[in-house]
């Protein structure tokens, strides 16, 4: 082969190299949108089942005591706060992390994503007519907490895509949620949640609610035309 000949079949070599570098590299990226999908809808269920719970527990505790509707509605977003806050922290800890780092990466990762759904949950709900003053016995309080669940996860998925693609928000915590647990101490007895079973788990607990409501509504329908005539009476 000649000099030419040999150079000529190099720089196809190199080009051939290099148009399958350039086709990984696209695909590459086209994964890592996916991916950074993918990613940002699972830490906005993340943080939505935290909230979930803390403003349900909230608005229960709230109605069970008597609270105002202002008095409930903030009991129901701080502990919104301490349950989305604990659920990021618990996988933390189970890694052998320390808690005050814990902490400190969880309050760094989490808390532009929960402000975001408690703003929008509560916006909703709010505009929801009688949604706010319902009881938990009432069909409109079920349908307007899961509007507002639902919109807030709309709200706060973009939040969450935009943490990630900077290596911000949900980034900083996910490294550690697949670390192996540390098996020993007191860090063996930390439980460990699954974002798809609590979800699932607060699905039920909400169609269990509003079925309840559904059925006090039922029960409480005109009465019967026989015993309105003997109340007349």
């Amino acid at each position: 082969m000649s000099h030419d000949e040999h150079l000529h079949a190099g720089h196809d070599h190199a080009g051939h190299q290099h148009a399958m570098h350039g086709g990984h590299g696209d695909h590459s990226a086209h994964g890592g949108g996916s991916g950074v999908n993918a990613m940002a809808a699972s830490a906005t269920l993340h943080c939505l089942t935290g909230c979930a719970i803390g403003e349900i527990a909230g608005l229960m505790i709230g109605t069970a005591i008597g609270l105002g509707t202002g008095w409930t509605i903030a009991l129901a977003v701080a502990l919104a706060f301490v349950f989305g806050y604990a659920l990021s922290t618990l996988p933390l800890l189970k890694s052998g992390m320390a808690v005050g780092a814990a902490l400190s990466v969880v309050l760094a990762a989490d808390t532009l994503s929960i402000a975001t759904m408690e703003l929008v949950d509560n916006l909703v709900m709010a505009l929801i007519p009688g949604a706010m003053e319902a009881g938990l016995v009432n069909v409109v309080f079920w349908v307007g907490m899961m509007i507002a669940l639902a919109v807030a996860f709309v709200a706060a998925f973009p939040v969450n895509r935009y943490l990630l693609q900077r290596g911000k928000g949900h980034a900083l915590t996910h490294e550690f949620h697949g670390a192996a647990p540390v098996q020993e101490g007191v860090r063996r007895f930390i439980p460990s949640f699954s974002t798809g079973a609590l979800a699932a788990v607060i699905i039920a607990f909400m169609l269990g609610g509003l079925s309840v409501a559904i059925a006090d509504e039922i029960g409480d329908g005109p009465a019967p035309a026989e015993q309105v005539e003997m109340q007349g009476h």
